[in-house]
């Protein structure tokens, strides 16, 4: 018996209950896990239910139990279950090892004038047999004829089981007297309440169990073994069904805590078109998108919930791995090869806002799979999918979505929430098959241009831009394919820059440092448009001026800035945690929104002034709305630099005196005074003793003789890579020998092989977290600075070696474990790389 042989409202129910947190499963033992037998000491459970069970106890936050009426001794002894097993004997009164119930002089006495009278009562009945437990006699009349069964029981029941103090339960052939208050379903309630279950699953068959069905409730699920009336809402009808059952628990119980299958980070390929962002798995599988904005919820989660979160799968039918996977050059056009298929992706550029449309193309000589399972809202909108001639239609959703595949003949099944569809294809070279997913239409029809002109347009508006820009001799490819991803983190409807396209990849795989960058940090932003204009770019700069003067439009003063906001500008709502998601490689929580959004951050500033700066020379003025942007700037920072604040790293403690919060200021006010020089504009002459007085707070507080550097802040000697702004900005000189020293400080404590740290302090959450490109970039620049040219060399290198197949970049890198980290790919991995190139090509003139 297969999974699929259950009913499928049944599997629906164990794929939900399967995400609880903290989820019980409980079995009755005879009749449920040992079939019933004529002989009950030959009752055996089978291996594979074993083995199911004892692999549920192993799972995180996931316990199992077994709920008999038999002694716990006998119990034990029989079912050979192992000790990751709870096991309860005498319908609940005796929990594991030792009797839960001290029973007083009164029960042992009455317990003793039950054994005596049962005794008596039974001597002589052929296949009637009493089983004394520590807390009630069962008398077993399974083995007798019928009609000797019937004439002991009649008598226990008008006799014995009316004495005061005893309780009866009555189940198959068997009726037991107990001397405590106990049943199957306060049982359950004891183990529920130990463990903190949030879910539980009973499976039984007995009469006796139904007082376990009666106290389930809510997310729970009860499953009745075999025929007769019961309170269970499934039912099975043998012991084989029960180990099936129990597998199928286990595998999407491991699907949804370790995220089923968790592909390489740095191997997952981007396609972008500045309104939209898809991320491909190494195979050509969709598993992350989300619509109608990169910041809504994802049609597509199977990054961080496995298959039933969603994904858009095609592969050939018999074929393994892929041969590889690129994009094609000087575009976000991806390709994935196999022997005898190709599949090219890309997200069409000519679309209306708020309008996603992902194209598919399949061609080669063999047949291929089709796999579409869309999920929107995280899943957590039921779908149906509806067959047209033209395709698929997406129902149940707020927004409309359609599949376009015209001649393409779906088979649709369903788990009992949510509709999924396949289909075999067969596709031919000179007569490719398109699919083309429209989020935001329900328009099935054919487009108005053919696929190959769509495709060729969407090239040019990536290739043509690329041809544009000033970029570097050194690692010229990569720094094309950086700027490429940077401009593709751009939404050019409302001018916000995304920090990076995905939510909660773990910084800590299966810890808890999971964080949604799929927003607009100032900071971030500023930095990255910053570098697309130092490669020659200047319109994704004016866009993100112009939302951030939106966003200015809406505080009272710039001191009242957020960390970030929406890409539309808007103010983030509450961090909120999807419990239904495992996440990657079972990293959870899954989170959306940013609790830094209620942080303090005075470094916010400097990056805004030196993109205006940047900017400025760029196009060789400086308006007078960047102007007046610069001077509330500079107000903010006279207002509130000499504050403690979270700093860059957003850490969740207490607010700080951070170095390079204080840095940033310091370079807030420097650049001002800077473009006033050039640009010929009034100043406030406080800015001059500002800036001074800034710089000398900084070198008096932040430099530590004893660690021979500048440290994290001004309470304490640990260190931070952002530290080494003080050099890099300027504010002290490069050749301080101050500024040296906290390169070797930085380099000794921070750095890890090809990685480097932004910190090794203790920021109050649990766990680790790789090494930061950023950070390894920042490094590259001080070696640079400080006349190490070799190890910059060395460092930049180490970096290009930890991008993907496809040149992408991840947030961290673990070099202990040499796997990537972080959420992906990250704006600030790729700003780092760009920098390195532009710095090493300058150094080789």
């Amino acid at each position: 018996m297969t999974a699929e042989t259950l009913p499928a409202e049944l599997r629906s129910a164990i794929m939900t209950i399967a995400r609880t947190p903290r989820l019980l499963i409980a079995c009755d033992y005879d009749g449920t896990l040992a079939p019933i037998v004529e002989n009950p000491e030959h009752a055996r459970p089978s291996s594979e239910s074993v083995g199911a069970l004892r692999a549920l106890a192993d799972l995180h936050e996931t316990t199992t139990a077994v709920i008999s009426g038999r002694a716990l001794r006998d119990l034990a002894t029989l079912s050979r279950l192992p000790s990751e097993v709870h096991l309860v004997g005498s319908h609940g009164s005796e929990f594991d090892v030792g009797f839960v119930h001290a029973l007083d002089d009164d029960a042992r006495e009455l317990h003793a004038r039950l054994h005596r009278s049962l005794t008596e009562l039974t001597a002589g009945y052929a296949g009637v047999q009493l089983e004394t437990k520590p807390a009630s006699v069962a008398v077993h009349v399974r083995r007798a004829s019928e009609q000797v069964a019937e004439q002991v029981l009649t008598a226990v029941r008008s006799d014995q089981a009316t004495w005061e103090g005893v309780q009866v339960t009555e189940g198959k052939a068997v009726i037991e007297l107990a001397v405590v208050q106990t049943d199957k379903g306060r049982a359950l309630d004891v183990l529920r309440r130990r463990i903190g279950a949030t879910a539980a699953i009973f499976i039984g068959d007995d009469v006796t169990d139904e007082k376990a069905f009666a106290r389930l409730s809510g997310p729970d699920l009860g499953i009745k073994v075999g025929e007769g009336d019961s309170r269970a809402e499934y039912r099975l009808p043998d012991t084989a069904a029960v180990s099936t059952t129990l597998a199928f628990i286990l595998e999407e119980r491991q699907n949804w805590l370790f995220g089923g299958r968790a592909p390489a980070i740095e191997r997952l390929t981007m396609l972008a078109n500045e309104r939209s962002v898809a991320l491909l798995t190494p195979d050509a599988r969709v598993c992350w998108m989300c619509h109608p904005d990169p910041d809504s919820p994802a049609v597509f989660a199977d990054l961080l919930g496995g298959s039933s979160a969603g994904h858009f799968t095609v592969r050939p039918e018999h074929e393994g791995l892929p041969l590889g996977q690129r994009y094609l050059p000087g575009t976000m056009t991806t390709e994935t090869r196999w022997s005898r298929l190709l599949v090219t992706d890309y997200l069409d550029h000519n679309t209306g806002q708020h309008r996603t449309d992902l194209v598919r193309v399949v061609s080669g000589s063999t047949r291929a799979i089709v796999e579409f399972v869309p999920r929107p809202e995280f899943g957590g909108v039921p779908v149906r999918l509806e067959q047209h001639p033209e395709g698929l239609a997406v129902l149940g959703t707020s927004d409309p979505i359609v599949l376009r595949a015209p001649g393409v003949r779906f088979e649709i099944t369903s788990d009992g929430a949510h509709e999924s569809a396949r289909a075999v294809i067969e596709p031919r070279e000179n007569r490719p098959i398109v699919f083309e997913l429209r989020c935001g239409t329900t328009e099935l029809g054919e487009h108005e241009l053919p696929e190959a002109e769509r495709r060729a347009r969407s090239n040019a508006y990536d290739s043509e831009w690329l041809a544009g820009l000033n970029l570097p001799s050194v690692e010229t490819d990569l720094a094309a394919r950086s700027a490429l991803t940077l401009r593709g983190l751009c939404v050019a409807d409302t001018g916000g820059i995304m920090a990076a396209a995905t939510s909660s990849l773990p910084e800590d795989i299966g810890g808890v440092r999971n964080w949604d960058y799929r927003y607009c940090w100032i900071r971030d932003g500023s930095m990255t448009a910053s570098a697309l204009v130092s490669l020659g770019s200047t319109e994704e700069a004016e866009r993100f001026l112009s939302w951030l003067h939106g966003v200015l439009a809406t505080v009272p003063g710039p001191e009242r800035l957020h960390p970030l906001y929406a890409l539309n500008g808007s103010t983030l709502g509450a961090e909120a945690v999807i419990d239904t998601l495992p996440g990657y490689a079972g990293s959870r929580p899954v989170r959306v929104g940013n609790l830094a959004n209620q942080q303090v951050q005075l470094d916010v500033f400097g990056p805004v002034v030196e993109l205006v700066a940047a900017l400025s020379e760029a196009r060789g003025k400086l308006t007078d709305d960047d102007w007046q942007m610069v001077h509330a700037m500079t107000e903010a920072v006279a207002t509130r630099w000499d504050e403690p604040d979270h700093g860059i790293w957003e850490e969740r403690a207490r607010p700080r005196h951070h170095v390079y919060s204080k840095v940033m200021c310091w370079v807030t006010i420097d650049r001002a005074l800077k473009l006033a020089e050039r640009y010929d504009r009034e100043v406030d002459p406080s800015w001059v003793d500002l800036r001074a007085e800034i710089a000398l707070d900084v070198i008096e507080n932040g430099w530590n003789a004893e660690k021979e550097a500048f440290t994290t802040a001004y309470d304490g000697v640990d260190l931070d890579a952002a530290t080494l702004f003080v050099g890099l900005t300027g504010l002290i000189d490069p050749k301080d020998e101050r500024f040296a020293s906290t390169v070797t400080a930085t380099e000794a404590e921070l750095r890890s092989g090809s990685t480097v740290y932004r910190y090794r302090r203790d920021d109050g959450l649990p766990g680790d977290e790789g090494g930061f490109h950023l950070c390894a970039a920042w490094m590259v620049e001080s070696y640079l600075l400080t006349g190490r040219r070799t190890e910059a060399e060395e460092l930049f290198e180490q970096i290009v070696d930890c991008a993907g197949p496809t040149g992408l970049l991840p947030e961290e890198y673990d070099p202990i474990a040499e796997r990537s980290l972080g959420n992906h790919p990250q704006a600030y991995s790729h700003i780092g790389l760009i920098r390195c190139t532009q710095l090493l090509d300058a150094a080789r003139d």
